[in-house]
């Protein structure tokens, strides 16, 4: 057992453009990361053969791009994405953006960018 935090994850890195993950669940079957996502910064669309995934915001408000679809989730709500659906999700607004992000089974060597 390991109790994990953002300032004790498992791994730390950077994406994007000044984004962070913190992860604090990564095994092959299932990957719980803590994202950043710092103001007006977007993911690349994108979509995995195997994984289904399920984003719940802490702070901030989020756009979802999921196939031709937006969805505006704002903190204390989640979203589901099921496998094979082309997503991304943008920070919009002026502010960091926090959500933890459930991938099941981890997205390692599964993403397709588009």
């Amino acid at each position: 057992m390991t109790i994990v935090s953002k300032i004790n994850p498992l791994g730390h890195y950077n994406w994007g453009d000044q984004c962070d993950g913190w992860n604090f669940v990564n095994a092959p079957d299932l990957s719980v990361i803590l994202e950043k996502m710092p103001p007006h910064t977007a993911e690349q669309k994108h979509f995995h053969e195997k994984a289904q995934q399920f984003f719940f915001i802490l702070k901030g408000n989020a756009v979802f791009e999921i196939e031709q679809e937006r969805w505006q989730v704002e903190a204390n709500q989640g979203i589901y994405i099921k496998t094979g659906l082309q997503h991304r999700i943008l920070n919009e607004t002026d502010e960091d953006l926090e959500f933890l992000l459930s991938s099941q089974p981890s997205t390692l060597n599964d993403r397709i960018n588009c």
